[in-house]
């Protein structure tokens, strides 16, 4: 299945997408949770009525009709994976990381899969990650490597927008990757079942239809069942929870000079079995929240 969280008339809800439509899950299975945490936390019960429901024809609505959400409205949490890619690891000239380096993105980030990404007021440093995420079904803690697809439901596609000269003032990564829009995410999570191996996918990044970054996921340096094992090693992990397990080579700060994103670009990133995600970058507006 391709879970979708969705919004028509001004009500936002969930479903499953069906070609170029979408089964209104709040008409077809009225008994499910509405929002997508929720509607995990269900478990088995609620993805198999949620299966069951797709074949309606009843409940459909035209996907030109709704308007995309990211799937997961407010994960959890976050979290994100640096130098994860053998090839990334090589152009930033970094020490291959013994264990996982992880970082937390803010989950005020996330934007929609079509959303605009704002170029920060603060800096013109912004750089684009295309990223295979991991999207948690169970609670959990202790899991091991070897059960770890068992609180996997599903994966989607992220892009861990960087905000590069506010990452490098400190040794954590989180100012500068937490910024309001830069978790585009989506544009549906596609259930386990339907992936296969996870790693054994192809990702490309295109930045004004140029490709940027073309990568698989089997050139991963920790695969994601290493990192459910290692994160839900300190903490639990929560239905919703995203793991962005890190990006290949290509970002802008590697390139001489960097090919910083500007207002205007048009990034895109897409993902074998997982569809794809599409943002344009416009200048931060004026009237974002301020004091």
């Amino acid at each position: 299945m391709k879970l979708v969280t969705f919004t028509q008339g001004g009500a936002t809800r969930i479903g499953v997408l069906a070609g170029d439509a979408i089964v209104d899950l709040a008409v077809a299975a009225p008994q499910l949770p509405r929002e997508m945490c929720a509607f995990l936390a269900a478990g088995a019960e609620a993805l198999a009525a949620a299966k069951q429901a797709a074949s309606s024809s009843s409940a459909r609505v035209a996907l030109k009709d709704v308007k995309l959400e990211a799937p997961i409205l407010r994960p959890p949490k976050i979290l994100a994976v640096g130098l994860n890619y053998k090839d990334h690891i090589a152009e930033t000239g970094s020490k291959t990381p013994e264990v996982p380096m992880i970082f937390n993105k803010q989950s005020t980030a996330v934007t929609s899969p079509h959303g605009d990404i704002h170029l920060p007021r603060a800096s013109e440093q912004l750089d684009y990650e295309g990223e295979f995420a991991v999207v948690i079904g169970r609670y959990c803690r202790h899991v091991p490597k070897n059960r770890a697809r068992e609180v996997i439901v599903g994966y989607t596609i992220a892009n861990d927008v960087s905000v590069r000269d506010w990452q490098r003032r400190v040794p954590t990564f989180t100012m500068g990757k937490s910024w309001d829009t830069h978790c585009p995410l989506g544009p549906y999570i596609t259930t386990a079942d339907e992936v296969g191996d996870p790693h054994a996918l192809d990702l490309k990044t295109w930045v004004n239809g140029e490709l940027r970054q073309s990568s698989n996921t089997s050139q991963l340096l920790f695969n994601c069942f290493d990192l459910v094992e290692h994160l839900s090693t300190a903490f639990t992990l929560e239905p919703g929870d995203i793991i962005s397990t890190g990006t290949p080579s290509g970002v802008a700060a590697a390139m001489k000079p960097p090919k910083w994103l500007k207002a205007g670009d048009v990034v895109k990133v897409a993902i074998e079995k997982l569809g794809e995600i599409e943002n344009r970058v416009i200048a931060e507006p004026e009237n974002t929240p301020r004091i």
